[in-house]
This record gives structure tokens, C-alpha cells and sequence, in this order.
């Protein structure tokens, strides 16, 4: 299970999409038209232009007329991957890992576009998508490139306030613990970290998770 890990904590993030513009650019994808429909979030979700998303989730408050919510939405990477399991009955190793763990969707896919809605179907979270600028399924790929280079995901070089980090797995199990300590102290014994034995990416978050989701519009 070693190799790299990110935790995203949500307790830092301030929604300002610097990691979802920082992601759009690394990777030279084009901008998806927007629309307002009632919610900052934009895109709706994500996609084959889109492969990191800031979403915003509003409720009532009781201390204020409303909380935010703010959740920087991405691949997990899975530590055993249920696309790639998918993927693998129909066209093997269409989907690969590497040595740190980046779960990587190969040119391969290019042959599994009648198959992508299933492929989508298998990940937990409906992370990948089918993208028709390039003829492939896409989804973060963890910034192979730099991460190679010895360098930071773009995402994580661009986030401002520390809700975005990322490193070898001994490091950032040793500093979402430190993080999970503050925030139980600052927010209460709702302070968690989501699906931590399943994934390389964790989620420190301090409410039901469901709260991090839009609700429908």
C-alpha cells in the first residue's frame, strides 16, 4: 500500500478553485461554458474537460442563515481500483497503476468508449468520464508528469491555505492525524476522515458526508 497520498482538508479550503483552474491548465483542457442554476458550483460536475471540482453545498444554519460546505472532488486512486477491475474483463490493463499508486487510464481506452458508461458505473464516486475532445476515457491522473519530476500535483502547488497536500504515505498519515486532532478540537466529535482504508486521497471532513454533496437543483 505505501506510495503517495493526499489529504484534502476541507476545514482549510475557502472555495477559491485555485486547484480546479491549476488542474485545467497542467493539463490544457478547455473551459466548460457556465450557466447560473442556483449554486456556485460550476461546472455541474465532473467530466471529459473537467477532471478536478470544486463543489459548494449550502444548508441552513442555526448559528447563521446558512453553512457552506466546500469539497475539492477528484479520483481517489484506489488502492484496489473497481474501473480497472472493470475494465480488465473487457480490455486488460486498458487501465494501469504505477509504483506510487496513480491509477492511470492509458490510450487503451480509447477502445472502451461503448464501454465507459459501465467503466463510470464501477467507481464508487462516478469519477471517470468518456471525453470526446480526446477519444479516451480521462479523470486526474495525479499529475504523473510532475509527480516524476519530483515535483507537486498541480492542484496541491496551487491550493493557498493547506487544504491540499500531498506526499509519501507515512508523511500524510502522520499529518491528517495532526489535522484530524485540531479539527476535533475546532468542530467536535463529528470531525473525520472519509473512506481512509480504501484510497490513496483523505478527506478530513467534520459533518455527515452527504452535507459535502449539492443538494439536487
Amino acid at each position: 500500500m505505501a506510495g503517495k497520498f493526499f489529504l484534502i482538508d476541507t476545514t482549510r479550503c475557502t472555495a477559491c478553485r485555485g486547484c480546479q483552474i491549476a488542474c485545467k491548465q497542467w493539463n490544457e483542457l478547455p473551459a466548460d461554458k457556465t450557466k447560473q442554476y442556483g449554486s456556485y458550483q460550476n461546472p455541474l460536475d465532473l467530466n471529459g474537460n473537467t477532471y478536478r471540482l470544486v463543489r459548494f453545498a449550502e444548508y441552513p444554519s442555526k448559528k447563521n442563515s446558512m453553512a457552506w460546505y466546500f469539497f475539492s472532488d477528484a479520483c481517489r486512486h484506489c488502492l484496489a481500483p473497481p474501473c480497472k477491475k472493470k475494465a480488465d474483463q473487457i480490455l486488460k490493463d486498458a487501465i494501469v497503476v504505477n509504483d506510487y499508486g496513480a491509477v492511470i487510464y492509458t490510450e487503451k481506452t480509447k477502445d472502451l468508449e461503448k464501454a465507459s458508461k459501465v467503466i463510470k458505473q464501477a467507481c464508487p464516486w462516478s469519477v471517470p468520464n468518456w471525453s470526446k475532445d480526446q477519444k479516451q476515457m480521462v479523470k486526474c491522473t495525479m499529475c504523473r508528469d510532475r509527480v516524476d519530476a519530483g515535483l507537486l500535483p498541480a492542484c496541491v502547488k496551487a491550493c493557498p491555505t493547506g487544504a491540499l497536500n500531498f506526499g509519501e504515505e507515512a508523511d500524510i498519515k502522520k499529518l491528517t492525524k495532526e489535522r484530524l486532532a485540531e479539527a476535533k478540537k475546532k468542530f467536535g466529535a463529528k470531525a473525520h476522515i472519509e473512506d481512509e482504508k480504501d484510497v490513496r486521497v483523505l478527506f478530513l471532513i467534520v459533518d455527515d458526508f452527504i452535507k459535502y454533496k449539492p443538494m439536487e437543483l
